[in-house]
């Protein structure tokens, strides 16, 4: 398996663990006036959906590096010798 694809593996992996950690940020239920014929009760007013996956795309690519870093230098080796 290549470098680069081990790295896009180790990326998408952490944007979805971390992309369920920051869903529930600022999510406020909808009340009677701004819903709409049948809509959920439970169903998010504005959800930010695009602002919370550029959230979740940073920290992760800030996790990733750091990561990139532990392994290329050898600090914590994840192959076997």
């Amino acid at each position: 398996m290549d470098h680069w694809f081990s790295g896009a593996l180790i990326f998408i992996v952490l944007w979805w663990l971390i992309i369920f950690m920051v869903l529930p940020f600022g999510v406020r239920p909808s009340t009677d006036e701004e819903m709409e014929p049948g809509q959920e009760p439970g169903a998010p007013h504005k959800p930010m959906l695009w602002r919370k996956m550029a959230i979740c795309t940073v920290i992760t690519a800030v996790i990733w590096v750091i990561v990139y870093f532990i392994s290329e230098t050898g600090l914590i080796s994840f192959r076997p010798d």
